[in-house]
């Protein structure tokens, strides 16, 4: 395969505005009903997950290391089966429709919220997390949405106004909920949480509006990119795991974050105020290492980046491990927020730059299973972690992002990039 034929692009320029407006009228008003379905939706699984330890505990598990272990299978049960499932369904919905894809997932979640409500033992709450995962992953297609809704000029600007919704959702979500568990108790969170997904299922129903040729077929002409020669690109493979082992630390947080509050001395309403603002201080922080991370790539390579984002990240998870001071937890948290978002965008660009453009599916493909893979397992070994020190975690995490340091200096190869946004990773 040549060089070349890696280059192929639709341009825009062979279709005249007229054309492009007239493919959907409407795209305006899809783009506000994607945006605004996504942004409720990531709020409202945010109201609830980062308590997720103190549900448990509820339920009658008073074992710290056995509520550790619990909140970690149950949060990474979901995005493992999605992951195993995400290609079923971009295929169903190439098929079908991603309209009728979204809707499934976004009705899923209103009756596993409220089922979850009701909750009499720590397996249901995994049972139901487990079920979710069928049918979850509305993220990423709602970014498929917004693109194919979207004129070819206006594309770019509506996936970058889908992905901030998926950012801003969960850096208010926790904030609304640890006030919510507080005045109405953590029970009666999840029916409110379900509620907040009626209203993302009813916006996106109501106001978006899918063509009749939404459902596509790969062209006749495109000349097709294998699974291996997607993983043979310059330093591919690298990135993937770095990518990965991003998502395995960043994902740590959730299930110890409340316990290590705790354990810290803070009393229980305190606490959960403070847990609320420490995740939505992760997420603000992550949206301003995205934006860093452009602006970084204009004035140095990836590889530099990439290693000062990590060395950054390592020294606050390190901070965050040994201070006590609710406003110092916010500074290490926050901190640890700007470099992993640098560090995870900038692989995301590097490694979109070394796959053709029309490829992308394919590449990118790999690099969101990898995240999502990595956010599975992250629980999990968080929970085993803590089980034996909480501290452990964080720790943990500052040494493993020590070691990709290295890795990146000896095995990345350096080059310049253009500047693209990364696909957003489902939080779910």
């Amino acid at each position: 395969m040549s060089d070349s034929s890696w280059s192929s692009d639709i341009n825009p320029s062979n279709t005249t505005p007229g054309t492009q407006n007239a493919r959907n009228p409407r795209w305006r008003r899809n783009q506000i009903a994607v945006v605004s379905a996504t942004f409720v939706g990531f709020t409202g699984f945010t109201l609830v997950m980062p308590f997720l330890s103190r549900y448990i505990q509820e339920l009658g598990v008073t074992d710290t290391g056995e509520v550790a272990l619990w909140t970690g299978i149950t949060l990474g049960i979901t995005p493992g089966i999605a992951a195993l499932c995400a290609p079923l369904w971009g295929r169903v919905a190439d098929r079908l429709g991603n309209k009728l894809l979204v809707q499934r997932s976004l009705f899923s979640c209103v009756v596993v919220m409220a089922l979850m409500a009701k909750a009499t033992q720590p397996w249901h709450l995994f049972a139901l997390r487990a079920a979710q995962g069928l049918l979850a992953g509305y993220g990423s297609l709602t970014l498929t949405m917004a693109a194919r809704s979207a004129p070819p000029e206006q594309m770019a600007s509506a996936i970058g106004a889908v992905q901030t919704a998926q950012r801003f959702g969960p850096a208010i979500g926790p904030v609304i909920g640890g006030v919510l568990a507080s005045a109405v108790g953590l029970r009666n969170s999840f029916l409110v949480s379900s509620l907040v997904y009626v209203v993302a299922f009813t916006m996106l129903t109501v106001m978006y509006k899918e063509r009749s040729d939404d459902p596509v077929r790969p062209r006749a002409t495109e000349e097709r990119v294998s699974f291996t020669n997607v993983l043979a690109f310059e330093n591919f493979l690298l990135l993937m795991l770095l990518i990965f082992a991003l998502q395995v630390v960043d994902r740590s947080f959730g299930p110890v974050l409340l316990l290590h509050v705790t354990q810290l001395g803070y009393t229980e309403g305190r606490a959960a105020v403070l847990v609320g603002a420490l995740f939505s201080a992760l997420a603000l922080s992550a949206v301003v290492g995205h934006q860093l991370a452009a602006v970084l790539l204009r004035r140095t390579t990836a590889r530099a980046v990439i290693v000062a984002a990590l060395l950054a990240a390592a020294a606050s998870l390190v901070l965050f491990a040994v201070v006590e001071s609710a406003v110092l937890l916010l500074v290490a948290i926050a901190m640890f927020g700007v470099s992993a978002g640098t560090s995870l965008t900038t692989s995301f660009t590097a490694a979109g730059s070394v796959v053709p453009r029309h490829a992308h599916g394919v590449g990118f493909g790999f690099l969101t299973g990898a995240a999502m893979i990595g956010s599975a397992i992250s629980p999990a070994l968080s929970g085993l972690l803590a089980a034996h020190s909480i501290n452990a975690v964080f720790l943990s995490g500052a040494a493993v992002l020590a070691l990709l340091v290295l890795l990146v200096r000896r095995l990345m190869v350096e080059r310049d990039l253009p500047v693209e946004s990364a696909p957003a990773v489902d939080e779910a």
